[in-house]
């Protein structure tokens, strides 16, 4: 915004929440949590470690981000934007969403950093 008053610049201003692809880096907790599924499904792991499992995220498609980043260059007036998809999902329902697509069922037990989750059924039609 400063510079587009102090200068006149056609310049807008994206804040873009959490935007997710396939390229994602490892060190990312929707990474965490998918490989260390897989890796448990695959038998090469047996748990994995997070924080707060109540922590809420706004989660996009980084390809979706793109096109919003595109539509924003394409306005006649600049502004500012914030892009998001307005839908928060917390990374127990990450955890849990994960573990279904590869039949696995986790429950959840205990209280803050005490919570564990643990696999308590197997589809063993979908291996």
């Amino acid at each position: 915004m400063n510079y587009r008053e102090a200068y006149g610049m056609h310049a807008s201003n994206g804040i873009l929440f959490n935007h997710e692809s396939p390229i994602r880096g490892e060190t990312f907790v929707t990474r965490k949590i998918t490989r260390a599924v897989s890796r448990i499904a695959l038998g090469l792991q047996d748990r994995f470690f997070l924080g707060n499992l109540s922590a809420q995220r706004d989660w996009g498609h980084a390809k979706d981000y793109i096109r919003a980043m595109y539509l924003i260059l394409q306005q006649d007036e600049p502004d500012d934007y914030v892009i998001a998809t307005g839908i928060t999902t917390t990374i127990r329902e990450m955890v849990e969403k994960s573990c279904r697509e590869i039949g696995l069922q986790v429950g959840f037990e205990g209280k803050g950093d005490e919570e564990k989750g643990l696999i308590i059924d197997i589809d063993e039609n979908i291996f």
